[in-house]
């Protein structure tokens, strides 16, 4: 829930100061991923490493859509609805498990080393990588939704411009705000 809210919040505040620009905001959904391609391997019986599920949508419950009928084995109905149930709601079974007490923090941090390690790929390798990330988009525009998870292309042409810019606008943010 916090992504589907946050990311916008954010896009406004960045209007609002003027440095706002829809190709450099993105919110990480790489969690998502890591769950579908987890509970996809252990039901399938497959390596989680060469596993690769498209999770596309927002980041809290019903929101959260895994691509099932994407990844190279077929499943049954029953098991597509259990997985989708599980990929959705795998953070709060993780909350009930810890009787409130926590949360996915281990996952969270793995979600985000790999999503770093994408962008590492993109701007030290120089590779073309592929990471789900929610951002304005025009995919949902029709239903009146702004932002949308995707799978989105990464490269280092596109990254290392935008990340000195990025920088310099959150450098001079910070200076010219009363934080």
């Amino acid at each position: 829930m916090w992504l589907n809210s946050t990311v916008p919040i954010c896009a406004e505040v960045f209007k609002t100061y003027g440095c706002y620009n829809p190709m450099k905001l993105f919110g990480v959904t790489t969690l998502d991923v890591v769950r579908a391609n987890t509970f996809v391997s252990e039901c399938k019986g497959l390596d989680v490493t060469k596993t690769d599920v498209t999770v596309i949508g927002g980041h809290s419950g019903t929101t959260i859509i895994p691509l099932l009928s994407q990844v190279s084995v077929s499943f049954t109905d029953s098991q597509i609805k259990s997985l989708t149930h599980h990929i959705q709601f795998g953070g709060d079974e993780v909350v009930k498990a810890k009787n409130g007490k926590g949360s996915a923090t281990l996952s969270m941090a793995y979600a985000g080393a790999r999503f770093v390690d994408k962008l590492l790929q993109a701007i030290v390798l120089n590779k073309t990588v592929t990471a789900c990330s929610y951002v304005e988009s025009p995919i949902a525009k029709a239903d009146g939704i702004r932002f949308f998870s995707s799978a989105l292309k990464i490269s280092k042409k596109e990254c290392i411009p935008q990340l000195k810019v990025n920088i310099e606008k959150g450098v001079n943010f910070v200076a010219q705000s009363k934080l």
